[in-house]
Parts: structure tokens; C-alpha cells; sequence
């Protein structure tokens, strides 16, 4: 009775279970690549919006406050939205004939706000605070970065469970007086290594708690 394997049959077996373990390897490897890619978090990726309004000229150049927009960031879940009669405020009598703001003067004629594109968009099921966020003296470009450059604003941190877990956990390479929340470029009188842990004790921060699912997940 001839064999039914040939003698080169082991070395195609070990072949293909090494080639499989490869294609796995190399499966994972695509997968964590892509979950951290620009294509699913979409760091660094410019939205453009209904009107194009410059962060990097409002806030850098002109030194616009975060609150003088976002006005409910001290007090509320949400940053909020400026209203239409925010920034009606100051071009009723500011570039009045510009044609790049014809959909806010549209706007404040017809009562309809503006539809803007949100570009940090947690997801449905994570609790998000800014209010306690300010108060424990987290600056706003710890979250989303030099917005004070940014002519279209793109995000500039993914977001993710991880990177939140990162903070949550240590929370010393962030933290900052709270006077300074809105500062952008912000420096430490003193070295952050010896300021954070100071101001973590001062607000009272219990990491170990930050850290339990209940913070973000109700």
C-alpha cells in the first residue's frame, strides 16, 4: 500500500502553521494600528465647518478667552456651543460686510443656529464632565491641544479609554493651578514633577477612584 504523504508533507505542515501564525501576527498587528489610526480617531484630521472660523486668530492672535464662546465649560457637563449672538457680539460691528459670515448674519435673521460640526464626540455611552475637569485644574489643551494654532480645529488627542485611563491614573503631568486652566502654552512656575503631586493633595484627587468604571461608565 503507497503513503498516503509524501516525504515533503511535514515540511508543508510546519510551512502552513508557521504561515498561519504569521497571518495572525500580522492580523493583530493591523488591527491595534488601525484601532490608534487617524482613520478611527481621527487625530489630527481638520473639520470643516459652516463658517470658517479661526481658533488659531481669535484665541492666539486677538487673546479671545475659551469662556467669552464656550460659556458653560466652568458649570456644566457640556463646553457648550456659542450661540449665534455670541458672535454677533463683536461682528455687528466687526467685518459687518464679510461675506464669509453671511451664514451667521442668516442665522441671527432667521433664528435657525448654525449647524457646526462637532469634532470631539464622545461616545453616547462615556459620562463626560467639563465643569470638574476645570475645577481640578485640567487645562484645555491637555485635551485639545494648541487650539490657539489652529486655523480649522482637528483633534489633537484620540480620546480613547486608554488615554483617558493614562490621566486618570497619574494624574501629575496635567494638572495645573486652576487660574491657569485656560492658559494655552501654559509653563510651571517650578517643575511639573514637584507641582503635580502638590496640587493632586491640594484638590483632594483619589486616583484609586478615578480609575473604577463607574467615573466615566453610569
Amino acid at each position: 500500500m503507497s503513503q498516503l504523504f509524501g516525504p515533503a508533507a511535514n515540511t508543508i505542515a510546519k510551512a502552513s502553521l508557521v504561515g498561519v501564525l504569521a497571518l495572525l501576527i500580522a492580523g493583530a498587528g493591523f488591527g491595534y494600528h488601525f484601532v490608534h489610526s487617524p482613520y478611527t480617531t481621527e487625530v489630527g484630521i481638520a473639520k470643516a465647518q459652516p463658517v470658517a472660523y479661526s481658533h488659531a486668530q481669535h484665541v492666539g492672535d486677538l487673546g479671545l478667552d475659551c469662556r467669552y464662546c464656550h460659556t458653560a465649560v466652568e458649570t456644566s457637563n457640556s463646553a457648550s456651543i456659542p450661540p449665534t449672538e455670541s458672535c454677533m457680539g463683536c461682528h455687528s460691528q466687526v467685518a459687518v460686510e464679510s461675506s464669509a459670515l453671511q451664514p451667521v448674519r442668516t442665522s441671527l435673521d432667521t433664528g435657525q443656529p448654525l449647524e457646526w460640526v462637532r469634532v470631539h464626540d464622545l461616545a453616547d455611552y462615556v459620562y463626560f464632565n467639563h465643569a470638574i475637569h476645570v475645577r481640578q485644574g485640567i487645562g484645555c489643551e491637555s485635551c485639545h491641544g494648541r487650539i490657539d494654532r489652529m486655523a480649522v480645529v482637528a483633534k489633537a488627542e484620540p480620546l480613547q479609554m486608554a488615554w483617558c485611563l493614562d490621566c486618570h491614573r497619574d494624574p501629575t503631568a496635567h494638572i495645573r493651578p486652576r487660574e491657569a486652566v485656560f492658559t494655552m502654552g501654559y509653563e510651571p512656575a517650578v517643575e511639573q514633577s514637584v507641582l503635580g503631586p502638590q496640587l493632586v493633595a491640594e484638590y483632594g484627587i483619589e486616583t484609586k477612584r478615578l480609575s473604577d468604571c463607574s467615573i466615566c461608565h453610569r
